[in-house]
């Protein structure tokens, strides 16, 4: 059985501009044994972010366009992840962005881990949401994995 991993919007900044944490992401992208996965809010997200960044209109929706191609699933934020969402900031002392929260319920509801790089998912505990946090995998004093032998998408490359 294919391993799942949920992308939140933060690992794709990281991917699709090879900010540390990209790398892992990319071998990811790479394995044939895992399922790769985004909640269909972090297309927004994604979208917004390269504008700030930059982008044109047409160049930050082409670039959601081809990292669509890389995934297997966009979850939706139907009735079930809202209700997960809901559970899921309950549990939590601290306040948990709506956004984060559909993003962890979306990854909870597939029995995908979640790939990020953002310090709103750290409270989530991993009996709720298992998880990989690329800035943590980055910080402890490990190397950073080697350079993937492919690129990411030709539009994913930094501006």
């Amino acid at each position: 059985m294919a391993s799942r991993y949920l992308l939140d919007t933060s690992a794709l900044i990281a991917h699709n501009r090879q900010e540390p944490g990209w790398a892992r992401v990319q071998a990811l992208f790479e394995d044939d044994d895992s399922e790769i996965l985004a909640a269909s809010v972090s297309l927004t997200e994604f979208v917004r972010r390269l504008r700030e960044l930059g982008a044109t209109v047409d160049e930050a929706r082409g670039t959601v366009e081809d990292y669509l191609e890389l995934l297997d699933e966009v979850v939706p934020v139907d009735e079930g992840v809202a209700f997960t969402a809901f559970a899921i900031g309950c549990a939590l002392e601290k306040r948990l962005p709506i956004v984060d929260a559909l993003i962890a319920a979306a990854a909870q509801v597939r029995g995908a881990c979640l790939v990020h790089r953002d310090q709103h998912m750290e409270p989530i505990p991993a009996d709720v949401v298992t998880q990989i946090d690329l800035a943590k995998e980055l910080d402890s004093g490990e190397p950073p994995s080697p350079p993937p032998t492919s690129s990411p998408p030709p539009s994913s490359s930094p501006p």
